[in-house]
């Protein structure tokens, strides 16, 4: 079930029209018929307000959206494979896209899976490139056909697998709306990208993101470092209230502040934890929320 799909039931559960559930969480009608149609997604408060209002945990909200919206029925797609029969180092440039769905599972290659309900011809205008060099694995996904990036972030969605056995480090660059990294274990992610939303769940390494634009995280769960390195950005990261980490605040004018429940509160991290949550950069602030 996506989150459109548990919204829609858990309002009509409670009771409440659209109506009287965009005046709980003091937005428009017209934005709870956006995330209930699944185009839009809602931001980091209010996905905590939800969260608070029917007495679910943000995992519970997103648990199943990873596999669901692989799992949704495209009109188009195009699926690229590339057996890999050692450990690597992932190189992958994406360009622009809607949304990025990055997992690993239990298996043997790399899967490139492109699709969306309005680019009928996403074989010829997307040429997806895998270079296997000695440790290293390259993929580009390159437009043709005049297809541009305002086109791909509207319209394309790209899901990545790799194999498990194989994940070395990974680096990533992508454009997206939003961007989810889910069932993975390995050394580092980092993460190149303009996004303004990231979910993290069941990851073990380093998560490096290099963004300067404002985000909302969402971490499901915490098991390494989140490292995040920006210029002249405020940005969120939600996790677990159960969560054990330290934080740091590294670079040039950079401020780190916590909140409880959309309130700002003292900070509530462990100094002697191994998982870090880190701000690095120039002038930008992380707000830690639970």
């Amino acid at each position: 079930m996506t989150f459109a799909e548990k919204l829609k039931e858990l309002r009509k559960q409670s009771g409440l029209s659209q109506e009287k559930l965009a005046e709980k969480l003091g937005v428009s009608r017209q934005a709870v018929t956006k995330w209930e149609r699944d185009t839009g997604v809602p931001d980091i408060d209010n996905i905590m307000a939800i969260s608070k209002l029917f007495d679910v945990s943000m995992d519970e909200l997103f648990s199943n959206e990873r596999s669901e919206k692989k799992e949704r029925d495209f009109l188009y797609e195009s699926v690229t494979e590339y057996d890999i029969d050692e450990p690597k180092i992932f190189d992958i440039k994406l360009g622009g896209a809607k949304e990025l769905v990055f997992t690993g599972y239990n298996g043997e290659k790399i899967r490139i899976h492109l699709a969306s309900n309005t680019l009928s011809n996403l074989q010829s205008d997307f040429k997806v490139k895998i270079d296997d060099v000695r440790k290293r694995i390259d993929v580009d996904v390159n437009r043709k056909n005049n297809v541009t990036e305002a086109i791909a972030k509207k319209e394309l969605y790209i899901f990545v697998e790799i194999p498990t056995p194989y994940i070395g480090k990974i680096e990533c660059a992508i454009n997206a709306e939003q961007v989810k990294i889910a069932s993975i274990e390995c050394n580092s992610i980092e993460l190149d990208t303009k996004t303004q939303r990231i979910f993290i769940d069941d990851v073990v390494g380093i998560v490096e993101i290099n963004c300067n634009l404002d985000m909302d995280i969402v971490c499901s769960s915490l098991s390494g470092n989140v490292e995040i390195n920006q210029i002249s950005a405020t940005s969120k990261i939600n996790i677990p209230k159960e969560s054990d980490f330290s934080s740091v605040a590294k670079g040039i004018g950079t401020s780190i502040t916590f909140e409880e429940d959309g309130k700002t509160v003292e900070p509530f991290d462990n100094p002697e934890s191994d998982n870090i949550i880190e701000l690095n950069g120039i002038k930008s602030e992380l707000v830690i929320s639970r």
